[in-house]
């Protein structure tokens, strides 16, 4: 250290000690470097530009939603315009959920190895970045394929698309819990899962009239890939959120001095067999469940068509009331959740219910708004129960791998499934009969898995299903007897 930094900073004569006479002691004041006034802010400033405070954090937990929006608004371009897709590129059924599963394929590993990379290449600002720049080139492939009616460029565009969007997830669920990990954890999935399915549903409300309206302009499939091109300006919102948000993360990660890692572990690949049965369970249940959601919106406005009597228009509204209402009712049930918790037993209703409403749709001839809006509401249960308990399972250090894991196995299991959906409607003639049963099959794994889960938990003590009260004390606990092992939320310690 040279002379001048061991020199003492001097903010006001109130501070220096002096003396009477010629012995009186003049402290050398040395200017105050852009750091050292920020901190010094922090110190006394509790306001929105605390990191630590509530605005603050809302205030990224807002951009933080926003960097999946343009993902999830492209993710359904092709569900809103399916009926144009298969006329103006003459594809089958099976063809046109290629487009889908082709967007899976990758992230069966490559989700895996995004999340590590984030634990211990890029870091979560960089890794963001990274993957929020792939979804917007693969959008932009996509629409140019689309202008110049090359169907295999399209998937191409959708391959590289895939690419980043299931790592920028990952990317987005570690920014929660290194900013929320607490009693507000749930209700911060639920938002950004509500965010997200609100982009799923302005896709489903607005493609359509768009396309009509690029249409007059530019025929056949180059409105379509004009369409597209214009559905890719969302990314771009996205990417700016992106880059707001990685230097928020940057100045409190500076501010606050926080050590993400305090035991100096290091994510490894090899971390994964390390896992217990409660993790491969809730992997389990993020297969089977999230299958009998996804394929079935993608195929959902040729079901309704044929089944209901719908228009493309009147079947692209009801398609879109599962986003709808989980955009709405994600933040609503993780809000509910953080108060009483019971994690486990809100997935297991969630389940059920999701049983109920493919039911109804498959077997009566009730207003499909009925089921589907219980779809919906299920939906958003489990999204806002499921996910948190990644976050009770696995220590920090390994979320990106532990999160990057269970998005490897969901595309594994909509890749698998969104092409076998395709090659069932057309080996049924066009029929969804047998879908729906292959859909309620799926959703049976997932209620055994979940059954298995909470018999793990209760056998071990675990807290996947205490009370939030029931945790304080289990985590209480758990640091009295290693009080050496430091796993609390990096930004935890000052939630409020």
């Amino acid at each position: 250290m040279s002379r001048e930094e061991r020199k003492p900073i001097v903010s006001s004569p109130s501070s220096s000690t002096c003396s009477s006479g010629d012995d009186e002691v003049h402290p050398v004041v040395r200017r105050r470097s852009a750091r050292d006034t920020e901190l010094a802010g922090h110190q006394k400033d509790a306001g929105c530009c605390d990191p630590t405070s509530t605005p603050h954090r809302f205030l990224a937990l807002l951009f933080m939603c926003l960097l999946g929006f343009g993902s999830y608004f492209c993710y359904d371009n092709p569900g809103a315009l399916q009926d144009v897709f298969q006329k103006e590129l003459q594809l089958s059924s099976t063809e046109f959920t290629l487009i889908y599963s082709i967007y899976s394929w990758p992230n069966i590993v490559l989700c895996f190895v995004g999340g590590f990379l984030i634990d211990r290449v890029f870091g979560i600002r960089m890794g963001t970045i990274i993957y929020m720049l792939i979804v917007l080139v693969g959008q932009l492939i996509f629409a140019t394929g689309g202008v110049l009616g090359h169907f295999w460029l399209m998937i191409l565009g959708r391959f590289v698309f895939g690419i980043g969007a299931e790592s920028l997830a990952v990317a987005q669920n570690s920014y929660a819990v290194l900013w929320f990990k607490g009693k507000e954890i749930n209700m911060v999935f639920g938002l950004q899962l509500s965010v997200a399915r609100f982009g799923s549903t302005v896709n489903f409300w607005i493609m359509q009239p768009l396309y009509g309206y690029v249409s007059k302009s530019y025929s056949g499939y180059k409105g379509l890939g004009v369409a597209l091109f214009l559905a890719s300006s969302t990314c771009v919102m996205s990417l700016i959120c992106t880059l707001i948000l990685g230097w928020m993360d940057k100045r409190a990660e500076r501010i606050l001095k926080r050590n993400n890692n305090p035991g100096g572990e290091l994510a490894k690949l090899s971390d994964i067999v390390t896992f217990k049965l409660d993790f491969w369970m809730v992997s389990v249940v993020c297969v089977a469940y999230y299958v009998a959601i996804f394929p079935f919106v993608a195929l959902g406005q040729a079901f309704f068509v044929s089944k209901f009597h719908m228009t493309p228009d009147e079947a692209n509204t009801v398609n879109s009331i599962v986003y709808l209402i989980s955009a709405i009712a994600s933040p609503l049930f993780g809000f509910v959740i953080d108060k009483v918790g019971r994690n486990v037993t809100w997935v297991f209703c969630a389940t059920i219910s999701t049983l109920l409403g493919h039911f109804l749709l498959t077997f009566t001839q009730l207003d499909p708004y009925i089921g589907m809006s219980i779809m919906g509401l299920s939906y958003s249960m489990l999204a806002a129960s499921l996910w948190p308990l990644v976050s009770l399972i696995v220590p920090e250090y390994q979320l990106g791998t532990a999160y990057g894991f269970c998005q490897s196995v969901q595309n594994l299991g909509l890749a698998v499934v969104t092409i076998a959906a395709g090659i069932i409607v057309d080996s049924s003639g066009g029929s969804h009969f047998w879908l729906q049963i292959f859909f309620m099959f799926f959703l049976l794994v997932s209620l055994l898995a979940t059954c298995a889960i909470w018999a793990y938990n209760r056998k071990h003590q675990g807290n996947l299903n205490m009370s939030p009260a029931q945790r304080a004390t289990y985590h209480t606990s758990i640091a009295m007897q290693c009080p050496h092992v430091n796993r609390r939320p990096l930004l935890g310690n000052y939630v409020q």
